[in-house]
C-alpha cells in the first residue's frame, strides 16, 4: 500500500490499447489516474492499492487475463463491493454485457463513446459510492456506538448474577470472548449451521444471559465451600430453566432475535451431546449450536477460575481434561476448534473486554446489513438503530436498575422503564430542570448537588458520583449516583449530556453504619468505647479553645463481689444498669463510655456549674441493682486545671481517683496540683 493518498479521487483505466488509455485519461484529467495493460497489472495494482482506488475503468478483450476473469477475481476477494467498474469495450453483445452486470459491473458504456457521457457517467458513480462509503461509515460508527452502550448493559447485568456467585465479575467476560473465537473458528470450518457475522455478534452478546436464572438460587447454595448434596444440587440445576422461563414471560421483546439466542443459551447450556445432560436430555444436534459453544467456554472458564469449591487449574490442565473427556460429551467439531484456539486462548482472555470490540467487527456487520437490496439506505439505518434501543431496553429491564440518559440538546431526561416506575415519574421527560414532578420527587437540593457533582467532570477525568436520599417505590432510600458526562470528539470539548445509573444502597449504608457502630462502640453496654471516646474528646478540646471542660472518670466500688457472690452474668447485668443510667444522667452534647472492666468515662462541657452537674449523675448513678449495692469511686479533671491534651487531663482524673479509693471510697473527688506531689 502507498502511504498517502491524494486528495483526488484515484480511477485505474484498464486497456490493452494505449491510445484508449490515454483518451480516457484527458477526459478524466482532474482525477488522479492509474494505468494498466492488461487485466494481470490491474490485479496486482488492485492488490497492492486496492484502499485508495476509488473507481475501475475496464475493458473486456484484453491478453493475459480479460476483464471477465479480474471480475471474478474482484468477486473472490470481496474489492468489488466497495470498488465501482465501469466496462468500456466496443463487445455490444447482449450475453457480454448480461455477464458483466452478473459479476457486479456499476455501468457498461460502448465504444464508440461520448466523452461528456463517459465523464457525467463516471462523475456519478464516483459520488455515488462516495456516499455509500460515508452512509457504511456513519452505519458502523453507529453500531460501534451503541455496542459499547450495550456491553455497558452486558457488564452490569453480569455483576449483578457474578456477585451473588461470589465471583470476581469477570466470568461473564471469559464466556464472551471465548464464545466469540470458537464461533469464528467454526464457521471457517463448516457452513453446515449457516452462522453469519450477525449471528455472532447476537450470539456472544446472549451468553451474557446463560446464567441469569441463578438470581433465584439461594445464596448460601451459591457460594457453599464444600460439595453440594444431593438435594442442593438439583436446586441448583434448576437455574437453568429459571432463566429461560423469565425470558420466556418478558411482557415485551419476545420476537426479538436476542431474546430468542439468549432463551436457547439459558435453557441448553448445561444440556450434553451424549444426551447426559438437563433439563431436557437433548442429545446431538437437538441442542443448538448457540447453547452447545457456550457450555464449551463455561466448562473452560469454570475450570480455570478459582471458586469457594476449588482452586483454579492451569491452561494446559483445562484443556487436557475437556479433550478427554473428563467434564462431558462435546460435539467433535467444537472440541477441534477449542483445540485449535488453544495456543491464543490465554492472551484473548487477557487482553479482551467488552469495551473494545474490533471495530472491523462492527464493519463486517454493517456490510452485511447494507447489501441486504430489499432495505433502503434510510429504513436499514433506522432499523439497526431500533434494533439497538431495544437492546439497550431489554438489558436496562433485565438489570433491574434505575438507568438515565440527559442530553444537553434536547433538554431531556430518558429512563429505563423500570427506574421510571421505581421513582415513580415518567420515563422520558423534557426539560428536567424545570419540570415541577421531578423537583417534586428529586428535591431542589438533591437537583443542585446533581448538576454540581456533573460539573466537576472533565473530558479526561468524566466519571464521578454522589449519595443522596431519594424515594424508591415509595420509601425514601439511601441512593448513590453514577453520572459518566459526554462531551464532543472535536476540538472544541463540548459538554452534551450524560449518562448513569443509580443505585439503592440503603442496605448497604446501614451495614455499614452497624459496622462502624461496632468499631466505635462497648458491645456490652452500647456506649462509646474508650479509643473512640479519646479521638471524640481531642476533636472537640482542638474546635472549642475557649470553653471549659471536665472529664471524669469513675469505676463501681467492690464490684468483684458482684462476680463473685453472684456469677459474671449477673456482673454483666450490672454493667448495662450502669450504663443505662448514665446514658438518662448526662446530656446529649456530653460524652459517656465504658473504658474496660467496670470502668466509665464522662466527657462535660461546664460554665459555672461544674459541682451541680457533678452531683447530680453521682447520685442518680449509686443506688441498689437487685440485692447488690451500686456504690462509685469518681475522679475529675477540669481543663482551667490540668490543660487541653487528653492524656494529661485522663492522667488527673485517674490520680483523683485513687485519691478516692485511697480515702474509704464511695465519693468523687476533682484533681488540684496538690495531687502531683502524692503520686
Amino acid at each position: 500500500m502507498s502511504e498517502m493518498k491524494s486528495n483526488k479521487p484515484t480511477i485505474l483505466v484498464v486497456d490493452d490499447s494505449e491510445m484508449n488509455r490515454s483518451i480516457l485519461a484527458d477526459i478524466l484529467e482532474e482525477y488522479k489516474i492509474m494505468e494498466a495493460a492488461n487485466g494481470k497489472e490491474a490485479v496486482a495494482l488492485l492488490e497492492k492499492y486496492g484502499a485508495e482506488i476509488d473507481l475501475v475503468l475496464l475493458d473486456i478483450v484484453m491478453p493475459e487475463m480479460d476483464g471477465f476473469e479480474v471480475l471474478a477475481i474482484m468477486n473472490r476477494y470481496k474489492w468489488i463491493e466497495y470498488i465501482p467498474v465501469i466496462m468500456i469495450s466496443a463487445e455490444s453483445v447482449s450475453s457480454y454485457v448480461e455477464r458483466a452486470y452478473g459479476l457486479g459491473v456499476t455501468d457498461y458504456i460502448n465504444r464508440p463513446f461520448d466523452s461528456m457521457v463517459v465523464h457525467r457517467r463516471v462523475v456519478n458513480t464516483i459520488m455515488l459510492y462516495a456516499k455509500q462509503k460515508k452512509l457504511v461509515g456513519m452505519v458502523t460508527d453507529q453500531i460501534y456506538e451503541k455496542e459499547k452502550s450495550s456491553s455497558l448493559m452486558v457488564m452490569i447485568l453480569s455483576h449483578i448474577v457474578e456477585f451473588r456467585n461470589g465471583e470476581s465479575g469477570m466470568h461473564v467476560l471469559h464466556i464472551h470472548v471465548m464464545t466469540e473465537m470458537l464461533l469464528k473458528r467454526l464457521i471457517e470450518k463448516t457452513k453446515q449451521y449457516g452462522l453469519t457475522h450477525s449471528d455472532i455478534s447476537l450470539i456472544t452478546t446472549a451468553s451474557a444471559l446463560h446464567d441469569i436464572g441463578k438470581i433465584n438460587i439461594a445464596q448460601e447454595i451459591l457460594n457453599k465451600p464444600g460439595r453440594l448434596t444431593n438435594e442442593e444440587l438439583q436446586i441448583m440445576k434448576t437455574h437453568s430453566m429459571i432463566g429461560a422461563t423469565m425470558l420466556k414471560e418478558l411482557p415485551l421483546y419476545q420476537e426479538e432475535p436476542l431474546v430468542k439466542v439468549a432463551y436457547e443459551i439459558c435453557r441448553w447450556h448445561h444440556e450434553r451431546y451424549d444426551g447426559r445432560g438437563y433439563p431436557d436430555g437433548l442429545t446431538g444436534e437437538e441442542i443448538p449450536i448457540s447453547a452447545q459453544v457456550v457450555a464449551m467456554a463455561d466448562v473452560y472458564d469454570a475450570l480455570t477460575s478459582e471458586r469457594v469449591y476449588k482452586k483454579a487449574f492451569s491452561h494446559e490442565k483445562a484443556m487436557e481434561m475437556i479433550l478427554n473427556g473428563e467434564c462431558g460429551t462435546f460435539n467433535p467439531l467444537v472440541l477441534e476448534c477449542l483445540e485449535e484456539i488453544g495456543s491464543e486462548l490465554q492472551e484473548e482472555l487477557m487482553v479482551n473486554s467488552l469495551s473494545t470490540n474490533s471495530k472491523q467487527e462492527m464493519r463486517n456487520v454493517a456490510d452485511e446489513l447494507l447489501h441486504r437490496d430489499e432495505l433502503a439506505a434510510s429504513e436499514r439505518t433506522l432499523r439497526l438503530l431500533e434494533y439497538e434501543r431495544t437492546k439497550y431496553q431489554f438489558f436496562a429491564d433485565m438489570s433491574q436498575e434505575i438507568q438515565f440518559e440527559y442530553t444537553v440538546e434536547p433538554s431531556m431526561v430518558n429512563i429505563s422503564a423500570w427506574g421510571a416506575k421505581s421513582l415513580g415519574i415518567d420515563e422520558i421527560s423534557m426539560m428536567p430542570f424545570r419540570n415541577a414532578k421531578i423537583l417534586n420527587q428529586f428535591g431542589k437540593k438533591n437537583m443542585k448537588g446533581f448538576l454540581e457533582c456533573v460539573k466537576k467532570t472533565t473530558p479526561q477525568e468524566p466519571v464521578t458520583q454522589c449519595e443522596c436520599s431519594l424515594p424508591l417505590d415509595g420509601e425514601q432510600r439511601w441512593c448513590r449516583v453514577v453520572f459518566r458526562s459526554m462531551w464532543t470528539t472535536d476540538d472544541t470539548e463540548t459538554f452534551t449530556g450524560v449518562i448513569g445509573k443509580i443505585v439503592d444502597i440503603h442496605d448497604e449504608r446501614q451495614k455499614v453504619s452497624e459496622l462502624e457502630h461496632k468499631a466505635t462502640h462497648d458491645t456490652m453496654t452500647g456506649l462509646v468505647n474508650h479509643v473512640h471516646a479519646k479521638e471524640m474528646i481531642a476533636e472537640v478540646l482542638a474546635g472549642n479553645p475557649n470553653r471549659e471542660f471536665a472529664l471524669v472518670i469513675f469505676d463501681l466500688d467492690h464490684f468483684k463481689q458482684a462476680n463473685d457472690n453472684y456469677g459474671h452474668y449477673f456482673g454483666d447485668q450490672v454493667l448495662k444498669h450502669v450504663a443505662e443510667k448514665l446514658n438518662k444522667s448526662v446530656r446529649s452534647t456530653d460524652i459517656s463510655a465504658r473504658i474496660g472492666g467496670d470502668e466509665f468515662l464522662i466527657f462535660i462541657e461546664y460554665d459555672n456549674n461544674l459541682e451541680m452537674i457533678i452531683d447530680r449523675i453521682f447520685h442518680s448513678l449509686t443506688g441498689q441493682f437487685q440485692n447488690f449495692k451500686i456504690s462509685l469511686s469518681m475522679g475529675i479533671a477540669e481543663t482551667n486545671v490540668c490543660g487541653r491534651d487528653y492524656a494529661h487531663l485522663f492522667c488527673c482524673a485517674d490520680k483523683a481517683l485513687y485519691v478516692v479509693k485511697n480515702s474509704g471510697r464511695g465519693r468523687y473527688c476533682t484533681y488540684d496540683n496538690s495531687m502531683q506531689e502524692q503520686f
